[in-house]
């Protein structure tokens, strides 16, 4: 029986009382029974948490509360047993590490597409103009080689810093086309398209919601094995559940992203 309600949201907002509002989220947390990582910095909040169904919805509330996050969109899955071992809130930097100051999604985001009509696309073969659709991993390799979309671009990339260098180094690879970035729930691909945008490739879409989004509303269509989850589940399957179970003590709990690979290597 599945009993703990898992959640993985994020948003770009500017925030200017980081260490305020890490205080008071963290209190909130903690008086609901939740763990997880929640990350703050100026351009917005990241967070992954596991409790119980109510628990987890009474924080969301009192999240959404906050004019800047009363739109926060989280994507849901369920386990059996909680995947996190402790409760954190960390002022950061960047929510998401890209080292590239200029992109900024606080101020505008590049278009996206939703789930059900990447489906379409990609069971006819084009998009609605009749132009080839690219899918672009902007994952790290590691992350990778758990699955993927059948087909998708993957530059072997070992952290989100590196990915500016390596769309530069390949730009040629994606002119002409319909390119669909895409991550494990939609932060890292929002920032690669606003980047892809200013480097000249318009016709970049980011997978709203990311692949976690896409399990929940279209399940595995054109997506091959498992996708890696940064709690002690370690993996989800495309109807979202859980994978590995037997090495989970041993996966990482941050989702800052600047993760190395964790010990246990996927098969």
């Amino acid at each position: 029986m599945s009993d703990i309600l898992n959640i993985a949201a994020y948003k770009f907002v500017r925030i200017d009382d980081g260490p305020a509002l890490r205080d008071s989220l963290l209190a909130q947390a903690r008086a609901l029974d939740l763990r997880g990582t929640v990350l703050i910095a100026p351009e917005g909040i990241n967070l992954f948490l596991a409790g119980t169904a109510a628990n987890v919805e009474s924080f969301l509330a009192f999240v959404r509360a906050d004019a800047r996050f009363s739109d926060l969109v989280a994507k849901k899955s369920w386990s059996a047993t909680q995947p996190f071992r402790r409760m954190l809130v960390k002022c950061k930097r960047e929510i998401i590490r890209m080292d590239h100051p200029a992109i900024q999604p606080a101020a505008g985001r590049a278009p996206g597409v939703e789930p059900q009509t990447l489906k379409r696309w990609l069971d006819q073969g084009h998009d609605d103009q009749g132009k080839p659709v690219v899918m672009l991993d902007t994952r790290n390799a590691f992350e990778v080689d758990y699955g993927r979309f059948k087909g998708a671009i993957d530059w072997r990339i070992g952290k989100f810093t590196e990915f500016p260098e390596a769309v530069a180094a390949h730009r040629g690879q994606l002119e002409g086309k319909t390119v669909v970035s895409y991550c494990t729930g939609g932060i890292r691909c929002e920032k690669a398209a606003i980047l892809m945008h200013e480097l000249g490739l318009p016709d970049t879409l980011q997978l709203e919601g990311g692949i976690l989004r896409y399990f929940e509303e279209v399940g595995g269509a054109h997506y091959e094995g498992d996708c890696f989850v940064f709690d002690g589940r370690e993996a989800l399957a495309p109807d979202l559940s859980a994978r590995r179970q037997e090495v989970s003590a041993r996966a990482p709990e941050d989702p800052d992203l600047e993760l190395k690979r964790p010990a246990s290597s996927p098969a």
